[in-house]
């Protein structure tokens, strides 16, 4: 049998790409690197992936491809799905291009002549490792054809027998969630219309007990902002396959003759534990030009200070509080535009609110500006009231069904973006806004799941369109004004995904500042983004969400470990406060080239501990935290492990405090370290590790490790 064979590698990654003659492509392998491969060994591993012949398995065994098919014995989700006026033909694509690597980078092509479709293959492998693949389906019929959805598939072998991926809900997202791996599909389906609090965020299979610091991990993220699926399956004959793709409705995409559906891009990554797999993601995302650049500015929102009770007098007041402790941008939230007193009324009506604002916004923004400050804006772009100007006069701009509104959620409806004159209008007034005070920072939130989703250009389902149009939209915002970051907020950490990271700068990982929910919140969103890309604030002494007290050294030791920011009325912070904040201020400024470029390394501990590392690329400079969840089972414990630093380098150890700030955990016997600067090498912190502190429930530290030798 004639097969040709590719090996892609980078970032200690291989990946072999084959395909028999006239077929499409299956990999033969994708794990750790194989180093340099003769052609004889190539060709055998090609071989190797075909499987053996069994009882009621076709006569032929061939392996599953990419875009697996029917015909190959496959059981389980189609890689391409569709009708032709109910017509099922069963994808059959024969390869019509060679199986040739550009660069790490790879273009197949395939067609089905008795279905009239071709389909074009794409996968690309970055520096860090990373896999992405996607397919292209072309229509080359006279008539219509029905996309069903396009899955591409990534092969895991026999030893990953464990599953782990994320649920959660509004105020309490990425919880972890861990499986056996079993015959059959575990589907993970996304039907909300976005990203949800409850995303899958990585479906990982891997080596038992697998942990972020080791244990062999294959992990896949569809990188889409609408309707998706994401799934594992393992058939009876033992192998097993990630995968994932758009979900569509029936009829959401027809293909009239000619044209062409392209599928969202799957990602895939391996890596020896979790954290391997997930600097992967991280190294690839910091490799992109546009990628936000060192140095996040400090940010200041309004929200939990003043919710929707605008008014310039204490926004300039609060602005002033927050220059005087460093902050560098100022960000005013919801409630400024028309008739929006309260969450009921208002939203789709993009102008200044004459009441409130006889001036117009200028006289805060040009005041935020006096002090050294950006000035951020909030919006909610593809969302309305019924209570709004927009809802009244365009009820055909609403994405709901034709004859009736969909639910109402937060007493929001759905502007349908995909229909070009809202499109228009949307874009005209968010353009106009953000150049007339020329806005440095819009917080772009999405509050609402798209429940009955419907075009009523159209009257078919509109999530695809939807979820393109916001793209759109958010790149034509971009494109008028050069200069504007986005920050993308569903909800709180609805809509993380790597589709909508190319357009936004910032994710605002949680509606909770609630530290100690943030902390295991943060811990599971940072393993898709880099910190430097979620949004962390120290929010007011007790939380708004829960109501739960915390220190300010919690509050802010939590936030450090993400894009550092504030959500708190700070005139009603005593002078104290303020100065210990201030402190924090500063430290994280000195610390901000480090945390926003350094390995993140989630350190193991006990369960009512939460502990990472982030080390610089070159291993001379690192931080940890360490934040008390909950009650120890045991005292005084074991020790804290530090993983990445160099172990042939000897480290200066020692604990960032605020000046004047109030350190409760002295009063314990403590480690010598928790007081003391002490040196250890990296070996030994690998190795052996430090002592841990005796901490109560929602106490934290900050320990800093300077290379002296």
């Amino acid at each position: 049998m004639s097969t040709d064979a590719v090996h892609l590698t980078a970032g200690g990654v291989s990946v072999i790409i084959a395909a028999d003659a006239g077929t499409m492509p299956y990999v033969a392998y994708w794990g750790r690197g194989l180093g340099e491969l003769s052609d004889a060994e190539l060709q055998q591993i090609a071989q190797d992936a075909h499987r053996q012949w069994a009882v009621s398995t076709p006569d032929l065994p061939v392996p599953v491809g990419v875009l697996p098919e029917a015909r190959q014995g496959w059981f389980s989700i189609p890689g391409v799905a569709g009708h032709r006026h109910g017509a099922v033909p069963f994808a059959a694509f024969a390869r019509v291009t060679p199986l040739l690597a550009s660069g790490r980078s790879l273009e197949v092509t395939g067609i089905d002549t008795a279905a009239a479709l071709e389909v074009t293959l794409h996968l690309e492998l970055f520096d860090s490792g990373l896999l992405r693949t996607r397919a292209s389906l072309r229509n080359d019929g006279v008539d219509e054809y029905t996309v069903g959805g396009i899955d591409v598939t990534m092969p895991v072998p026999p030893r990953a027998t464990e599953i782990l991926d994320f649920s959660g809900r509004h105020n309490g997202e990425r919880r972890p969630q861990r499986a056996v791996v079993v015959d059959g599909t575990h589907l993970r389906e996304n039907r909300r219309g976005r990203t949800g609090p409850d995303a899958v965020t990585l479906l990982a299979a891997g080596e038992p007990g697998f942990t972020e610091e080791r244990g062999e991990v294959w992990a896949s993220h569809v990188g889409w902002s609408g309707n998706q699926r994401s799934w594992l399956h393992r058939g009876n004959s033992g192998t097993a396959h990630l995968g994932g793709g758009e979900l569509l409705a029936e009829g959401e995409v027809p293909l009239l003759a000619g044209e062409e559906y392209t599928s969202p891009w799957v990602y895939f990554t391996y890596g020896d534990g979790l954290d391997a797999a997930s600097a992967r993601i991280h190294d690839m995302l910091r490799a992109r030009p546009g990628h936000p650049p060192i140095g996040r500015p400090i940010t200041l929102n309004t929200w939990e200070a003043v919710y929707f009770d605008h008014a310039i007098a204490p926004l300039i007041e609060l602005a002033d509080a927050a220059s005087e402790i460093g902050v560098e941008r100022f960000v005013l939230d919801d409630g400024w535009f028309s008739g929006r007193r309260h969450d009921r009324a208002g939203l789709g009506d993009w102008f200044e609110d004459a009441d409130v604002w006889p001036h117009g916004l200028g006289p805060l923004v040009d005041h935020v500006r006096s002090r050294g400050m950006q000035f951020g804006l909030w919006f909610e772009p593809e969302m309305t009231n019924p209570d709004s100007e927009l809802a009244r006069q365009h009820p055909d701009w609403i994405l709901s069904p034709i004859d009736r509104d969909a639910p109402l959620a937060r007493q929001q409806l759905v502007v349908n973006i995909a229909h070009p004159e809202a499109f228009a209008y949307i874009a005209e007034r968010l353009i106009d806004i953000i150049t007339g005070h020329r806005i440095d920072y819009v917080k772009w939130d999405h509050n609402r799941d798209l429940v009955e989703p419907v075009d009523r250009l159209t009257g078919r389902a509109g999530v695809h369109r939807q979820t393109h149009a916001t793209y759109r939209l958010m790149r034509t915002v971009r494109e008028a004004c050069p200069w504007l970051e986005i920050e993308s907020c569903s909800a709180g950490g609805g809509r993380i995904d790597l589709g909508i990271v190319d357009v936004v700068d910032r994710f605002w990982s949680s509606d909770s500042n609630d530290p100690l929910e943030r902390q295991r919140i943060q811990r599971g969103t940072s393993l898709l983004m880099p910190v430097e890309m979620l949004g962390a604030h120290v929010g007011a002494h007790v939380a708004h969400v829960t109501g739960r007290a915390a220190s300010m050294t919690f509050r802010a030791v939590t936030a450090l470990v993400g894009s550092f920011g504030i959500e708190w009325d700070l005139r009603e912070a005593t002078p104290a406060e303020r100065d210990e904040l201030a402190g924090w201020i500063t430290v994280v400024k000195r610390l901000r080239p480090l945390i926003e470029r350094g390995r993140q390394h989630r350190l193991q501990t006990e369960p009512q501990l939460v502990a990472q590392a982030i080390v610089a690329a070159d291993g001379g400079h690192a931080v940890a935290t360490i934040a008390a969840i909950d009650s120890p089972h045991h005292l005084p414990g074991g020790h804290l492990r530090i993983t990445g630093l160099d172990p042939e380098r000897t480290y200066r150890i020692e604990r960032v405090l605020i000046d004047g700030a109030a350190d409760p955990t002295a009063s314990r016997r403590q480690p010598l370290w928790w007081s003391d600067t002490l040196e250890f090498s990296g070996r030994v912190l690998a190795e052996i590790g430090l002592g841990l502190p005796t901490l109560r429930p929602q106490e934290a530290g900050l320990v800093e490790f300077t290379v002296v030798s």
